[in-house]
């Protein structure tokens, strides 16, 4: 299926992915300085953090010796300045910023806020169209790709319980927990979407049920590369799974298979989510999530495409008349199994994070 650059620009991590990329295009000439200039205090002006979380120190950070500039002037220069072809490694790079900077426990940041901007479509555009005839994007709309599918474990993680859980386990604790966590906020969490709160605001499944990414070359697979709010890890191990033939696989590919996922097994989020995803997409009113319990027992795999990410996370995404829900806390590409699987043995790797090389394998483990 071919890359829509429509369907790039529906969401806000794809919006923001345009603009990390047109960024990573740019060269050396004056008028490529000018948008720089431009992204950069317009992006600052915008920022809902100004002042607080984000301040600038050093000559000329007074406010009377900034430049000022508006969404307009961005759009202006994004309109006309050259941009080469993109190649891989600045697409990928475009795409881990546009990730790893998604938050959806306060507002968006001002690269965000002025992503969002319709001044910024038609420019905008232009980037999404760069991307949709790029030959390296093909796999952003491809379904699970069942033989070459790793998990990747963060090596300075904190160590989890020592004791071992069944699958099943994990499920029925974790929909004890949200319900739990639902009904105590419901009782003492205040009302009022846009008071000072935060809690839990993802809405993936539990953590302790494999999860796994294609293998992507000698970048190796893209769970080293792709990841919501990453800590700097520097090292980390990687094997292979065996994916079972006949697994039933759901695919998350534009943000009405998201819809439909939590339409057909839905679970009451508004009290636990109501304050973060209110800061993260502006929108009141009641929020569901998938019962993941549930989805369990009629699917083993749930696959999120690159596109299907770009295009649904962040958003308010109507799941009826009176429903809402927020794809939150997911990575690209990533799968998650709730179903037993085996791990490959032969296929154990440490891969460490150098900050000119990038990721490359070291020793087998």
């Amino acid at each position: 299926m071919a890359l829509d650059p429509v369907t790039l620009l529906a969401g806000p991590r794809g919006r923001r992915l345009c603009l990390e990329l047109a960024r990573e295009l740019l060269d050396d000439t004056q008028e490529a300085d000018q948008l720089r200039q431009a992204l950069f205090y317009a992006a600052h002006e915008l920022d809902p953090g100004r002042g607080n979380s984000r301040v600038l120190f050093g000559p000329g950070a007074e406010q009377s010796s900034q430049p000022s500039h508006s969404p307009e002037d961005v759009a202006r220069l994004l309109a006309v300045v050259p941009l080469s072809e993109p190649g891989e490694r600045a697409i990928l790079q475009a795409l881990g910023a546009a990730v790893d900077n998604a938050r959806y426990w306060q507002e968006p940041d001002g690269e965000d806020v002025l992503a969002a901007t319709p001044e910024l479509d038609v420019p905008l555009a232009r980037v999404a169209t760069l991307l949709s005839n790029s030959l390296h994007c093909d796999w952003w709309t491809a379904p699970l790709a069942p033989d070459a599918q790793w998990v990747v474990d963060f090596l300075e993680t904190p160590a989890g319980p020592a004791a071992q859980k069944t699958l099943s386990e994990i499920l029925e604790r974790w929909h004890k927990a949200q319900v739990d966590e639902e009904d105590d906020a419901s009782r003492n969490r205040p009302a009022d979407p846009g008071a000072a709160w935060s809690g839990t605001w993802w809405s993936k499944p539990p953590n302790g049920v494999t999860r796994s990414t294609r293998a992507l070359g000698l970048v190796g697979p893209a769970g080293l590369q792709l990841i919501e709010d990453s800590m700097g890890w520097t090292k980390a191990a990687v094997h292979q799974i065996h994916v079972p033939r006949d697994a039933r696989v759901y695919e998350i590919d534009s943000p009405q298979a998201w819809a439909e996922l939590c339409r057909r097994y839905p679970l009451e989020a508004t009290a636990s989510r109501r304050h973060d995803w209110y800061r993260t997409t502006a929108r009141t009113g009641r929020w569901v999530i998938p019962d993941w319990a549930q989805v369990g027992q009629d699917i083993d795999a749930i696959h999120l495409t690159v596109t299907g990410y770009l295009a649904t996370a962040g958003r308010a995404i109507p799941v009826n008349d009176d429903l809402m829900t927020v794809l939150a806390g997911w990575d690209p590409d990533q799968t998650y199994w709730l179903t037993e699987i085996t791990q490959d043995e032969s296929t154990h790797q440490t891969w460490r994070n150098d900050d000119n090389e990038g990721w490359t394998p070291s020793i087998a483990l």
